[in-house]
C-alpha cells in the first residue's frame, strides 16, 4: 500500500455524526417521544372528567325520568329560553288551570365537559315569565332542562347557544 492509498482510505471515513444513516434512524424515536410529550400535556391542560360521577344510578332513574316527561306532557307544557349575554329568561305555557311554580331550575349541561355544567336558578317575574343569570358566556350544543323544585315535571332538549333564536321546549303528550 502506498502512501496515497493511505490518505485517501483515511479521508473517506468520517466520525458516526457526519453520517446520514445514524441521524435517519434517530428519526423515528425522536418523533415518537415528542409526541408522547405533547400528547401528556394535552392531557394534563384539557382535564375533561366525567360527564357523570354516577352512570350506574343515573341508568336506574331512567323511568323516573320518563314519568317526568310524560307528565309535562299531560300539563301541556312548552317553554322558549332566551339569553342575551348572561342573562338568561324563560316563557313557559301550560294547559289553562295549571299553576306554574315560583321558581324552576333550568340545568345547562355540556356534551363533554361535566366541569362546565350550570344550574341556574330562574325567578318568576309573572305572567310565565322567568330570569335569571349564568355563571359565564356560552357557546356550542349544550343539553338544556328544566325542572319544578318539586320534580313533578321536566322539559329537555339540545341548544346551540350561539343561535340567535330562542330554544322551544315542547313536552310529548303520554301515550
Amino acid at each position: 500500500m502506498t502512501m496515497s492509498q493511505t490518505m485517501t482510505l483515511r479521508s473517506e471515513v468520517q466520525p458516526w455524526y457526519k453520517q446520514r444513516w445514524p441521524w435517519l434512524l434517530m428519526a423515528g424515536p425522536v418523533a415518537v417521544v415528542i409526541a408522547g410529550a405533547v400528547t401528556t400535556w394535552l392531557a394534563v391542560v384539557s382535564n375533561d372528567g366525567l360527564v357523570t360521577d354516577d352512570y350506574y344510578k343515573q341508568g336506574l332513574a331512567v323511568n323516573q325520568t320518563l314519568k317526568r316527561d310524560h307528565q309535562a306532557g299531560s300539563l301541556g307544557l312548552q317553554a322558549d329560553v332566551m339569553r342575551s349575554g348572561q342573562s338568561v329568561r324563560l316563557l313557559i305555557r301550560a294547559n289553562e288551570g295549571v299553576a306554574v311554580p315560583q321558581a324552576i331550575d333550568l340545568r345547562l349541561a355540556h356534551p363533554t365537559r361535566a366541569g362546565q355544567d350550570q344550574v341556574v336558578a330562574m325567578v318568576s317575574e309573572g305572567q310565565g315569565f322567568y330570569s335569571g343569570k349564568l355563571r359565564g358566556e356560552l357557546g356550542g350544543r349544550w343539553l338544556v332542562s328544566i325542572e319544578d323544585p318539586a320534580g313533578q315535571w321536566r322539559l329537555h332538549g339540545e341548544w346551540l347557544a350561539d343561535s340567535d333564536e330562542p330554544l322551544r321546549l315542547t313536552a310529548q303528550p303520554a301515550k
